[in-house]
């Protein structure tokens, strides 16, 4: 039996990746490692208590409480509104609509990747989706047009990340469900760091392209301000349904898991309209919507018995007292968690991160006195790290499977996006206000 809660932390932990690195599914990983840390501790039960009744009092009780949420329900309706673009031609329509408007600026067709997920993350919640859509019809369009091939990788798996910041952010709604924290507020704090994200691809890509100027082909490809403004017509659909899914959520008219309903429908309308939807695409988009929201819902399942496992042994208490008893400034302490989650990016997917790690980093966030609405923006800056960090970055598998280039070359290619990331991520954490401004003024 091991007594002190700090070894113990240690042990559960080392189990847990353990588990983790046999293969072993991640929800069952997560119960496993608590089922070990209640055996491994000194609980001092009762006479005749089994160690099993707590354990299974508590599975059931974090079970029961982590999905018993209204709120959980916009995560599958969300998940399936992304299959179901993700299988019609919206993706096309992007395209065509982009590219009249992109032609005459510094990186020209460059900025369509950061341009298209923009508009896709904010319609399919999903960095894996919004990468892969995107990128069937951009990396081979770019490639025969004759850019270059290493910034269209790279701008593809930054603008890929997107998904998750841009809102509907699918881990905005695991940590709003995990950390009580309103996910509305979130949608909405998640816009202008999204923005300035995105900004700060695109000028990066206009700065390469001014002073490399063979990363773009040197022909010109005109367009008339009549094809401009009928290329609008393929825009507007997706425009459309952004505006009719956040706007709700924005102006108070509906809940994200109302909004969520609503794009399902509008997405199903959309590839009705574009002629695109039949049978096979709705029950392949259900079928994966359904395999994708169980998977998350078993991981959040285990996550949350995680939680309340180490809440009872105290783990989250001497980690904490330990963190304080180090006399770190707010800022330092976000500096040393921002590291650890970088690491944890290299082994761990988004969703995994989020769940594994909140149950002993948000006690210390509040502790430090940041606001867990700022802290879940932070958050979601790390899982957008961890999708272009190696070995387990899962945009760059994408990435891999769509352009058979070699894993060095893509993050070689995807290392400028990353500082950029970064550099993002520091000014909005010296900023918190990027984050925070929009929601307070909506509640104002």
């Amino acid at each position: 039996m091991i007594a002190d809660p700090f070894v113990l932390s240690i042990t559960v932990f080392s189990i847990m990746f353990l588990f983790l690195l046999s293969g072993l599914w991640i929800g069952f990983s997560l119960m496993a490692a608590g089922v070990a840390g209640m055996l491994l501790a000194d609980l001092n039960l009762p006479p005749g208590f089994s160690v099993w009744t707590k354990i299974g009092n508590l599975l059931v009780n974090s079970m029961w409480n982590s999905v018993n949420s209204w709120s959980l329900t916009a995560l599958p309706l969300f998940v399936f509104m992304g299959e179901l673009l993700h299988r019609t031609a919206v993706s096309d329509k992007l395209f065509n609509g982009l590219v009249p408007w992109l032609n005459r600026i510094p990186g020209k067709l460059l900025h369509i990747n950061v341009f298209a997920c923009s508009l896709f993350a904010a319609v399919s919640g999903s960095s894996a989706a919004t990468t892969a859509t995107v990128g069937k019809i951009t990396l081979d369009e770019l490639s025969k047009r004759g850019y270059s091939e290493s910034m269209a990788l790279g701008s593809l798996a930054g603008a890929g990340t997107l998904g998750f910041m841009i809102p509907p952010s699918l881990i905005m709604i695991i940590y709003g469900i995990l950390s009580d924290t309103s996910i509305g507020q979130l949608f909405i704090g998640g816009i202008f760091p999204g923005l300035l994200l995105a900004g700060g691809y695109s000028f990066y890509i206009a700065l390469r392209a001014i002073v490399t100027p063979d990363i773009v082909p040197s022909q010109e490809e005109s367009f008339t301000w009549a094809q401009r403004f009928r290329s609008l017509r393929d825009l507007a659909p997706v425009l459309f349904l952004i505006a009719v899914v956040l706007g709700g959520i924005y102006l108070g008219y509906t809940t994200p898991t109302e909004a969520a309903a609503i794009g399902v429908l509008g997405a199903f309308v959309l590839g009705v309209l574009f002629r695109t939807m039949s049978w096979s695409i709705f029950k392949d988009a259900l079928w994966s919507a359904v395999r994708t929201s169980t998977m998350i819902t078993f991981i959040i399942v285990g996550a949350a018995f995680l939680s309340q496992v180490v809440g009872f042994l105290g783990i989250t208490t001497t980690l904490s007292r330990f963190i304080a008893d180090l006399h770190l400034s707010p800022y330092m302490l976000i500096f040393i968690l921002g590291l650890m989650y970088i690491f944890l990016g290299m082994l761990l997917d988004g969703i995994s991160l989020v769940v594994m790690t909140l149950p002993i980093v948000l006690p210390m966030i509040l502790h430090a006195g940041f606001s867990p609405l700022w802290f879940g923006i932070f958050l979601v800056f790390m899982v957008e790290l961890s999708q272009i960090t190696p070995p387990v970055g899962f945009s760059i598998f994408v990435l891999q499977s769509m352009s058979h280039k070699d894993v060095g070359f893509i993050l070689k290619a995807t290392f400028p996006f990353f500082v950029i990331m970064v550099v993002t991520v520091v000014l909005v954490t010296v900023f918190p206000q990027i984050a925070l401004f929009l929601p307070q003024k909506m509640i104002g």
